[in-house]
């Protein structure tokens, strides 16, 4: 594992190739750098290559109530998720130094670029402000996890390092915001981007990851004005719902008309995640990062109502019929069909007893909840080495946000509701109208309910559900129950009174889990770093 006293140092001769899907292969001295525009590409690729990787994107999916991981993989992250963790933990002192060497790598553009002799000026900005962003995405990250965290935008040294202390999260998100309002002047639009720029962050991107920001601040309003600049305009960009949920995920719809962010994959860089959270017939491993029944029972019936609802014709006996359709396009269950690598069509079996096993929860290698996440099964990769593109920041966020704080401010009403939930149903495929128009009937508590579920079935297996129960502050209620999987009716299983399958029982103290403990070995190097509450 990195240490700060490293990280803060390691990047600055680590630029590379210019293309942003392939890993660092060059090395340049400080005295043979900064000698053109293409050593200042080079320089902004290597900050691109640590915006984040997919151990967080699926691994924080595991943190919340939507996922399971079993065993120590993903960082081990699941001993965050049930509350066995510390500062040596493998998730929480990898977070620390990975930011941080993706500032240090963002302030070495910023702090050298000048040395470039006669650059085109636009293109400095440009260089500039992608710098910039990426920066305040990780001091974002950094001070969502840990809150107050050491923040400097220059190039300190290992003797500094061992002092600096850390700053209010208030402040360094305030940096974050001001820094993506600034940068927006000198970012092109999505439409403005040349094809062979595909990837970089537009105008967009900041405009959007400022709503992301302000949301996880609960400043409303904010959010709204945000996301106005994006909602049926052009002027920063031009966004629209993709035209199939289900196609939205795969290597052949890349950069369509809803990506506004996404981690970039491809050639030499790639992932095998899927290896992990596919039935093991399919990708001939053991199944370990899987979805939870609670996340299943969240999504609501064509006819818009809840399964526990009067009415919403729900059938226990039959529980996956008459679904949202995002269901099916996101998790397998019991009776799922699927096509594997060979072009075969395998029928996914997970109650126990069933024949073959190999995919029940009977098996050991199988999922023990009973259910298998589909979202982003690639079946392009070669040996299971998937290049898609992972989405960090795609155009229905925008329209959750909105409709989010425009009820959290007394505002929801049938135009906004148009705007927002209504088109992302109809893409969906709901076409009953309890689903698709807005209820004048439901009071804003109600309303905020319909939407923190919408936001779940529209982003699940997104990674995004952790910081949203965080902010929330109901992660001590959700992330309290245990991981529950099917309902079974044989087999020797641990399970709930209804006769669902408990995987594990978790654990979430209020307030201590609501932040990350500074690493154990940051505060060994730097006895100026001070501790979490209850930490």
């Amino acid at each position: 594992m990195k240490k700060l006293l490293l990280s803060i140092v390691v990047a600055a001769g680590l630029f590379g190739c210019r293309k942003l899907d392939q890993p660092i292969t060059r090395e340049f001295t400080e005295t043979a750098y900064w000698r053109d525009a293409q050593d200042a590409l080079d320089a902004l690729t290597a900050c691109y290559e640590h915006l984040s990787k997919d151990d967080y994107f699926f691994g924080d999916e595991a943190l919340s109530d939507n996922a399971y991981n079993s065993g120590v993989g993903l960082l081990n992250v699941n001993a965050v998720s049930n509350g066995g963790y510390d500062g040596a933990n493998g998730r929480v002192v990898d977070t620390w130094p990975y930011y941080y060497t993706t500032i240090r790598r963002c302030n070495t553009v910023t702090t050298n670029i000048d040395r470039v002799p006669n650059m085109d000026a636009t293109l400095k900005r440009r260089i500039l402000a992608e710098a910039r962003f990426i920066r305040a995405y990780a001091y974002f990250q950094l001070s969502a996890w840990y809150g107050d965290v050491p923040f400097y935008t220059d190039l300190i040294s290992i003797e500094q390092s061992r002092t600096i202390t850390r700053t209010d999260k208030n402040t360094v998100q305030q940096f974050v915001l001001s820094e993506l309002a600034d940068i927006q002047k000198d970012l092109p639009t999505n439409q403005q981007q040349a094809q062979n720029d595909r990837g970089r962050i537009t105008r967009g991107a900041a405009i959007a990851l400022s709503a992301r920001v302000h949301l996880f601040r609960s400043e409303w309003q904010a959010v709204v004005t945000d996301c106005e600049q994006l909602i049926n305009k052009t002027d920063n960009g031009a966004y629209s719902l993709f035209g199939s949920y289900s196609n939205l995920f795969t290597v052949a719809n890349e950069y369509n008309s809803e990506v506004i962010l996404d981690l970039q994959y491809g050639g030499a860089r790639t992932y095998d995640k899927q290896r992990q959270f596919m039935p093991q017939t399919i990708a001939a491993l053991r199944s370990v990062l899987v979805p939870t029944q609670d996340l299943v029972n969240d999504y609501i019936m064509t006819n818009g109502k809840a399964i526990g609802e009067a009415g919403s014709g729900y059938d226990e006996s039959n529980p996956y019929v008459n679904r949202d359709p995002r269901f099916e396009a996101t998790i397998l269950h019991h009776g799922s069909k699927v096509t594997d690598f060979s072009g075969a069509v395998q029928t996914i079996l997970t109650q126990p007893g069933s024949i073959p096993a190999t995919n029940t929860v009977d098996d050991q290698g199988a999922s023990p909840t009973g259910y298998y996440f589909y979202k982003y099964y690639d079946r392009a990769a070669t040996n299971y080495s998937s290049g898609l593109n992972l989405i960090l920041i795609r155009y229905a966020d925008v329209l959750l946000m909105y409709a989010e704080a425009k009820n959290e401010l007394g505002q929801m009403n049938a135009a906004v509701w148009n705007q927002t939930i209504q088109p992302l149903r109809v893409r969906a495929g709901f076409n009953d109208a309890g689903a698709t128009q807005f209820n004048t009937a439901l009071s804003k508590e109600q309303l905020q309910t319909v939407i923190r579920r919408e936001r779940r079935a529209e982003l699940a297996f997104e990674g995004l559900r952790i910081l949203d129960i965080r902010r929330w502050k109901t992660a001590d209620v959700v992330m309290n129950r245990p991981v529950r999987g099917i309902k079974v009716t044989s087999g020797a299983f641990n399970k709930d009174p209804n006769g669902y399958i408990i995987v594990e029982n978790r654990l979430f103290t209020n307030p201590r889990h609501y932040l990350w403990p500074v690493p154990t070995i940051e505060r060994d190097q730097n006895k100026n770093l001070s501790q979490n509450q209850d930490w």
